[in-house]
């Protein structure tokens, strides 16, 4: 923007600076950092002069063939984050049918939606001693209803039984942000155009073809941001498994996050192995986050593209010919 010869758009610039250079030292340096030794034997409590090992890529191999504990980790994450995700995103979108459904008109929908959001805004360590308490052995709430109703004659010791340990930190993370989710999609169904929805009820379409017509297409960008969220989330998890089983029993619950945290911190301080599974998880992530764009991609746009593309082609060439 100019005016009388005057440069404005300097001041944005201004403005963007002390966020750009939080940015750069808070978190792009330790993530550069956090690749370059990877690649060397850094380790120790005690700061050493280090060096970049003549194979540079031993530490990730041997996570990868030699580490029993890391490759137990990722199937961990891998199936604590698809238990939690698959029914969070069926619950939401559930829900978000139901709170958006014109025809329903549900009353005291802001009540509904507090309610359901809260889990999300309940600090990890309390809902980890919430839980410790209601599965707790043998005199536990749950223990106690199971034994009432007659569906247990003793005591079940829940959190030592790597199948139940396992439900329960999926059922945590389920309950704690399907809420979170279903605000975000409810926020996207407000931003279809109305005149959508009147033509679909003008031309008698029922509360399930306009859902699965009109809503869920119009919602493609958003849900590609819930799904990459998630899938951010659930490959980072480590609060609610730490804090709640710290990885037991068994290593049933220990995620990659912890496994990382483990080896720099705890032990033998092997920086260069935590780097190294750093950036194993960054490019899994990566990876995975590439493919649901790819997935969730408008394909008739890319159609367009390519037959436009084609169109164009053929016209350069007549134009050669000529």
């Amino acid at each position: 923007m100019r005016r009388k010869g005057v440069n404005y758009s300097k001041y944005g610039y201004m403005f963007t600076f002390p966020f750009v250079l939080a940015f750069v030292v808070f978190s792009l340096y330790p993530i550069l950092y956090t690749a370059v030794i990877g690649f060397t034997d850094m380790k120790g409590i005690i700061p050493k002069p280090i060096h970049f090992l003549d194979n540079p890529f031993q530490n990730f191999k041997e996570l990868l063939f030699d580490n029993a504990s890391f490759r137990k980790s990722l199937i961990n994450t891998g199936l604590l984050w698809i238990f939690n995700f698959i029914p969070q995103m069926v619950l939401a979108l559930l829900l978000t049918a139901w709170f958006t459904n014109r025809r329903l008109n549900i009353k005291g929908q802001g009540a509904f939606k507090v309610l359901l959001y809260m889990p999300n805004i309940i600090t990890a360590s309390t809902i980890a001693v919430l839980f410790s308490t209601l599965f707790a052995y043998p005199m536990g709430p749950v223990n106690s209803l199971f034994q009432m109703l007659g569906w247990s004659d003793a005591p079940i010791f829940f959190l030592q039984n790597k199948g139940t340990a396992r439900g329960i930190v999926s059922f945590i993370q389920f309950w704690m942000w399907y809420g979170n989710t279903m605000i975000v999609l409810i926020a996207g169904v407000a931003g279809i155009n109305p005149a959508l929805f009147e033509s679909a009820a003008i031309d008698g379409a029922n509360g399930f073809q306009t859902f699965f017509r009109i809503t869920l297409p119009s919602l493609r960008t958003i849900l590609l941001f819930t799904l990459i969220t998630s899938l951010v989330g659930g490959l980072t998890m480590f609060d609610i498994p730490q804090l709640f089983l710290a990885g037991g029993p068994d290593d049933s619950t220990l995620t990659t996050s912890m496994f990382i945290y483990g080896q720099a911190f705890k032990g033998s301080y092997m920086y260069n192995r935590a780097a190294a599974a750093s950036m194993i998880m960054f490019a899994i992530t990566a990876v995975l986050s590439g493919f649901l764009f790819y997935l969730m991609r408008d394909r008739d746009e890319a159609r367009l593209k390519k037959a436009e593309k084609k169109y164009r082609k053929a016209a350069e060439a007549a134009v050669r010919e000529v």
